[in-house]
C-alpha cells in the first residue's frame, strides 16, 4: 500500500531551477541570491495576494537592484528549466497512481507557464493569485487538498523553500524539503519530516519503487 495518496509540490524551486533565471536576470549569482532571499521574505510575509510583479520589483529595490528587473523576470519565465530528475520523478509518481499538484507563489499566468515547464501531469495547479493568498497562509495548500480530494495526512508536500514549513505544519502535511542549494531555514521554521538535496528519494518515501 502506498504511504500517501497524493504529492503536492512547491513549483518554482522544488520542481524547477528558477534560481538560474533569477541569477541571469540579476546579472550574477550573488545578486540573484540576494534578490531571491529578499523576495522570499517579502512574499511569505505578504498574506493576501498582491501583484506578483510588484513583489519581485519591491524585492529588487530592497537589495539595491532596479525595480524593472521584476518585469524582466516575468518576461523571461519561459526560460525556466526543470531539475534534471523532475520529469522522471513526476512520471513515476503518476504511474504509481498518486495524484499530483502544485501550490505556487506567483500569478495565474506565470504559474501555468511554469507548471508546463515542469512537465506535469498535474491534477491541481493552485497559484497565490487564484487562492487569493501567498504561502505560507494555509489557504493555498487547503485549496489544493480539496481539489485533489485528499486528506492532509494522506498527502506529502515537497517544499523548495523552508518558508513552506510554517504553512504545512499548521495543516499537518508531512513535508519533504528539497533543499537544492543548501539554504539556511528562517528562524523558527518547523522541522521537515524529510530533508534532501534532490528529488531522488521521493519514490522510496511514498513507497513507489
Amino acid at each position: 500500500m502506498l504511504r500517501y495518496d497524493a504529492v503536492l509540490f512547491d513549483l518554482l524551486t522544488a520542481l524547477l531551477d528558477s534560481w538560474t533565471l533569477w541569477n541571469n536576470v540579476a546579472g550574477s549569482a550573488a545578486e540573484g541570491l540576494r534578490w531571491r532571499r529578499a523576495y522570499l521574505k517579502i512574499s511569505y510575509e505578504t498574506g493576501a495576494y498582491r501583484d506578483y510583479d510588484e513583489l519581485t520589483a519591491a524585492a529588487a529595490e530592497a537589495v539595491g537592484l532596479p525595480a524593472a528587473l521584476g518585469a524582466e523576470l516575468a518576461a523571461r519565465y519561459g526560460e525556466i528549466q526543470p531539475w534534471p530528475e523532475t520529469q522522471e520523478v513526476l512520471q513515476s509518481l503518476s504511474a504509481c497512481g498518486l495524484r499530483l499538484g502544485v501550490v505556487t507563489n506567483c500569478s495565474e499566468k506565470l504559474g501555468r507557464l511554469a507548471a508546463a515547464r515542469a512537465g506535469g501531469p498535474f491534477d491541481a495547479i493552485v497559484t497565490a493569485e487564484r487562492a487569493g493568498f501567498y504561502k505560507p497562509d494555509v489557504r493555498p495548500y487547503g485549496q489544493a487538498l480539496r481539489e485533489l480530494g485528499v486528506r492532509p495526512e494522506r498527502c506529502l508536500f515537497v517544499a523548495g523553500s523552508a518558508y513552506d514549513l510554517f504553512g504545512t505544519a499548521k495543516l499537518g502535511l508531512d513535508t519533504y524539503w528539497h533543499d537544492r542549494i543548501g539554504l539556511e531555514p528562517p528562524a523558527g521554521a518547523p522541522q521537515p519530516q524529510f530533508h534532501e538535496r534532490s528529488l531522488a528519494g521521493l519514490l522510496k518515501i511514498v513507497q513507489c519503487s
